[in-house]
């Protein structure tokens, strides 16, 4: 018996997506930038996919604002289909490939929900914190608004965390909104901020230490480390 798959006419094959990525990464290499969740999410479902890196110069042109209006990263395109923001790009994938999202309906709806409270209700404490410990350090009001905004996330991150417990993933199955919260709560690991929470770093590690976030990882890393040589 052949071992070779062969495939009606009418059935045609969708070409393998092309993933836009910062030229030379701003954060170092260390899987913060926009393009992780999306090549994490196309790693788990073992969907090839190919990189276009463009300069900051690149984002602003006619030609990517047409893919992303907001000249930002990443843009997502397969064939006539062409897609912006990380979470929708997420969703896309675990929609269209097994794996990322629960069989059962009622659970699969709470997993979309859970990946909205990741850049809905998570994520904006979390960047708002960043902004203020490491860029706002010299204004006169610094201090008072770190307070505030701490105290901001440390409410979200309670609340998180007493509600996932002894969890190991957010709704049964490692799913997209594992992927997208735990990419969130990377954003604090430089902080210390994380090791408040037992629950929530184990959670966080437990995300890293899957073969398809390695191979994001190293991904994202070689772009940046190649451009350093540059």
């Amino acid at each position: 018996m052949s071992n070779i798959e062969t495939f009606p006419a009418s059935i045609e094959m969708k070409p393998n997506p092309t993933i836009t990525v910062f030229e030379r990464s701003p954060d170092g290499g260390r899987g913060l930038a926009r393009d992780m969740p999306v090549r994490w999410a196309l790693e788990e479902v073992g969907q090839p996919y190919h990189v276009r890196r463009l300069s900051f110069e690149a984002m602003k042109e006619a030609s990517h604002l047409a893919c992303q209006p907001f000249g930002q990263i990443p843009s997502y395109e397969q064939g006539d289909l062409i897609l912006f923001e990380s979470g929708a790009i997420v969703l896309h994938i675990a929609q269209n490939h097994a794996g990322l999202l629960p069989e059962d309906e009622l659970r699969r709806a709470r997993t979309i929900a859970w990946m909205f409270a990741a850049l809905n209700t998570i994520e904006p404490p979390v960047l708002n914190f960043g902004t203020t410990w490491l860029f706002e350090r010299d204004e006169p009001w610094h201090e008072a608004r770190l307070a505030r905004v701490k105290e901001q996330l440390l409410k979200r991150l309670d609340e998180l965390s007493a509600w996932f417990g002894e969890r190991e993933w957010l709704e049964g199955s490692f799913s997209a909104a594992d992927i997208l919260m735990i990419c969130v709560l990377r954003r604090l690991e430089s902080s210390g901020i994380l090791k408040g929470y037992g629950n929530l770093s184990a959670y966080v590690e437990r995300g890293k230490a899957r073969p398809a976030f390695k191979r994001a990882y190293d991904a994202q890393l070689a772009v940046f480390t190649e451009a350093s040589k540059n």
